[in-house]
């Protein structure tokens, strides 16, 4: 009943299966319940936010993104600078949901949690990053354009790759948003020289820049930000703070982490 219960609601607590048995007649502990699960091969993880509404077509870019570059050596990923934009709460990370999971198993729908958005006091923040650090972390002020972004780009983006001796050949990789696939910001790259990096619509969770901004997150809440100034300002001194080697890491992982699964 168990593993019947939790393949169907992976969300399901330790608790509710108490509460369960206990309606069926059966006093179990939590304890129990929990050396169960993981006999089985299981594990409580925090399920991974993804986009809602993913269709066909963007799970078939997907897969073919994955399939075109499972082989790639570890040296092609060194070489790409990796880029995107998130949200700072200022009251701390959002709250997160538990699963019981197999190994591997982390982005199975039943296993993970759509992204949603919602307003309060927060800040939007571009930054970037690749296997010898983080790169330069900028705030957005107002709604961002493609003149914005590009200006972003002209004020963070070769400066940064230089900051972390990209050398010749290097790679840019930003996601399939409009500003950043308009005709101005494409011609602005081919401009520049910049090569960029085909990338598959709707995935997030494919850029390893995910993990640093949980990083980002945990770090930033711990140092409680009275308002969206300060916030800025521990932003900003958290990401110079990541160590090279967790980017060097992240990297180094990105095929077994995000292609294989």
């Amino acid at each position: 009943m168990i593993m019947r219960t939790v393949r169907n609601q992976p969300r399901t607590t330790r608790e509710d299966l108490v509460n369960d048995l206990k309606a069926a007649g059966t006093i179990v502990t939590k304890k129990t319940i929990g050396n169960t699960l993981r006999r089985e091969g299981l594990k409580s993880c925090s399920a991974r936010k993804v986009p809602p509404l993913l269709k066909k077509a963007h799970v078939h870019a997907r897969l073919k993104f994955a399939n075109e570059h499972l082989n790639d050596s570890e040296d092609n990923w060194v070489k790409v600078l990796w880029s995107d934009e998130t949200k700072m709460e200022l009251f701390g990370i959002n709250s997160t949901r538990r699963v019981w999971r197999r190994r591997n198993a982390a982005y199975y729908p039943k296993n993970t949690m759509p992204t949603v958005k919602h307003g309060g006091g927060n800040i939007m923040l571009w930054g970037c990053f690749s296997a010898k650090g983080t790169g330069q972390l900028h705030r957005i002020k107002g709604t961002m354009d493609g003149a914005m972004y590009r200006q972003i780009l002209g004020e963070n983006l070769l400066s940064s790759a230089r900051a972390l001796k990209m050398g010749r050949g290097w790679v840019f990789q930003h996601d399939n948003d409009p500003k950043h696939t308009a005709k101005a910001t494409k011609e602005w790259l081919k401009k520049k020289h910049i090569k960029v990096l085909e990338w598959p619509s709707q995935s997030p969770d494919l850029n390893p820049i995910e993990n640093l901004w949980r990083e980002l997150k945990v770090r930033v809440a711990k140092r409680q930000p009275r308002n969206l100034n300060d916030l800025e300002k521990i932003c900003k001194e958290e990401w110079d703070k990541i160590p090279p080697e967790m980017c060097a890491n992240l990297v180094a992982n990105y095929k077994k982490r995000s292609l294989k699964y």
